[in-house]
């Protein structure tokens, strides 16, 4: 089996996932119910957590920017922030494949050196990309702890719950201590050979530039202010949760949540991008909505109102914003 078709084959089954979980988490929806809630909807908190969806876009890319700046000084936040944008845009329909997009654009302007070569190659901006996710991973974990541990009498339950129902700690175990059997395996015999055989060196040549991009965090100016940016990027998506939930203030399911429940959905956000469907279409859905009926006992097709405004909205502005810098770099672009 070739990779084109090895690629069409994980897609189509990554489309049926989704397909299915959307089944599933609408099939309990009260439609009527749905769109009286979108009448007394207040659209403005909507817009509003719409247009913090932006800026951290642009925070985000302010960030990862610091990353590569010891490899290339020139890089500017545009050409991050459009690379960035993009990337979301294409995850809505490929998921993961934004992600090459996103290097390609960063690497295609870098600057070049004196023997005409990229200052910044894709092996270091996958290595600086790599970094960045490993630390929202970190962050996300520690929040999560955080959360759990102040307040286990309201989520404590549920977790529980869901780790059993995924197998128990132990899956996670094997996923890890697999992850790192399979990088030995390629990394140990390709620094053995690096210099027997021109496939093993061209390996480790590329391993080696992911590691220097790992190491990119070492080489930062201001490491403050990536700790900065992390802060607000964080701060914002929380805020975009409850601006969601003021916006359907007028529904009595959601006229007592608070922040710290908003926190809880930034959370469930985060995790739900690990499942690899196009857009994260059904599994934020049906972690929230599942969420909500084991903690509070909100109905999943109430659940599924604040579901599918939150992420929709979201799905939105990822597309208008990839559309806006897709037209820019197009167009208006000269560098």
């Amino acid at each position: 089996m070739d990779k084109k078709t090895k690629n069409i084959i994980q897609y189509i089954f990554w489309i049926v996932v989704a397909v299915v979980l959307v089944y599933f988490c609408l099939k309990s929806i009260d439609w009527d119910q749905f769109m009286q809630a979108m009448k007394v909807c207040r659209w403005e908190y909507v817009i509003i957590s719409m247009i913090l969806g932006t800026v951290v876009f642009y925070i985000r890319g302010c960030r990862w920017r610091m990353l590569l700046l010891p490899f290339d000084p020139s890089t500017s936040r545009v050409t991050c922030f459009n690379s960035y944008n993009i990337c979301m845009a294409v995850n809505l329909a490929l998921p993961r494949a934004g992600e090459v997009v996103k290097l390609g654009y960063v690497v295609k302007h870098s600057a070049v050196d004196e023997n005409g070569k990229r200052l910044l190659t894709f092996d270091k901006a996958l290595g600086t990309l790599l970094i960045e996710r490993a630390w929202d991973a970190i962050v996300t974990v520690a929040m999560a702890a955080v959360l759990v541990a102040v307040m286990w009498d309201s989520f404590g339950g549920y977790l529980l719950e869901s780790i059993e129902s995924i197998g128990g700690s132990s899956t996670l175990i094997w996923a890890v201590a697999g992850l790192i059997v399979l990088i030995g395996l390629i990394v140990y015999p390709s620094y053995i050979f690096r210099e027997k055989g021109r496939v093993w060196g061209k390996i480790w040549g590329f391993l080696a530039g992911i590691g220097n991009g790992l190491g990119s965090f070492m080489k930062m100016d201001k490491v403050w202010l990536f700790f900065a940016y992390t802060a607000v990027i964080w701060i914002i998506y929380w805020q975009m949760s409850a601006c969601i939930i003021w916006a359907l203030q007028d529904i009595e399911a959601f006229s007592n949540l608070t922040m710290a429940d908003a926190f809880f959905f930034m959370i469930a956000g985060s995790i739900s991008s690990v499942v690899p469907v196009p857009g994260g279409f059904g599994a934020y859905h049906g972690l929230v909505c599942g969420a909500m009926l084991s903690i509070w006992g909100i109905p999943i097709g109430t659940g599924m109102i604040y579901a599918t405004l939150n992420h929709e909205s979201q799905v939105i502005t990822q597309a208008l914003c990839g559309l806006c810098s897709y037209i820019h770099e197009s167009f208006f672009r000269k560098d």
